[in-house]
């Protein structure tokens, strides 16, 4: 029977390499996915325990700064009318679907791709979790900008959503790359 070198360098059996990686896949989406949402739903309660509505608190001068709000749209304030919140929690959930799909297709070895796939759907979930408790919409709260030039209002689940869509993106963009080279994955 041929062996599997891990990154020990020990030799394991093909048959019990895979359980392995496949609950190291698991394990490392899992806790991605577990920590953006805890971050996002105890930031969020914090926002809402110790501020008023639409409340304004410096953090770093009028450069960061808490500002507690809701919405009822997506990124960037993007509304699509009183249907709002139902066509963006439908959306959210095949989004969900898509990247779960994604992820059963990911190589355990791929833990960038991993990472990048539980960073966005810990984010969505966060932001998901939201829609479902309040027809207000999701709390936003980090406000970022100079004088009044400002970023919209937004919350760990987006910054996670961002990150892990930039690191996905540019993980397909090197495997696009790769493959056109002829070079199959590293």
């Amino acid at each position: 029977m041929a062996n599997t070198s891990t990154e020990a360098g020990a030799t394991v059996p093909p048959a019990e390499a895979a359980p392995s990686l496949g609950r190291a896949k698991a394990t490392l989406f899992t806790a991605v996915v577990a920590l953006i949402v805890s971050a996002d739903l105890i930031t969020k309660a914090m926002v809402q325990n110790n501020l008023q509505l639409y409340e304004r608190r410096d953090v770093l001068g009028s450069v960061v700064r808490l500002t507690y709000i809701y919405n009822p749209g997506a990124a960037f304030g993007i509304h699509l009318g009183p249907h709002s919140r139902w066509i963006f929690l439908a959306l959210s959930v095949v989004v969900l679907a898509a990247l779960l799909g994604m992820y059963a297709y990911t190589p355990a070895k791929d833990r960038i791709r991993l990472t990048a796939i539980a960073l966005i759907c810990g984010g969505a979930v966060g932001n998901l979790v939201d829609r479902v408790k309040s027809s207000r919409g999701v709390v936003d709260f980090l406000d970022v900008g100079i004088g009044t030039v400002r970023w919209p209002v937004f919350n760990v689940a987006d910054m996670s959503l961002t990150v892990g869509a930039v690191i996905l993106a540019v993980s397909l963009w090197r495997e696009e790359k790769r493959l056109v080279a002829g070079r199959p994955g590293s």
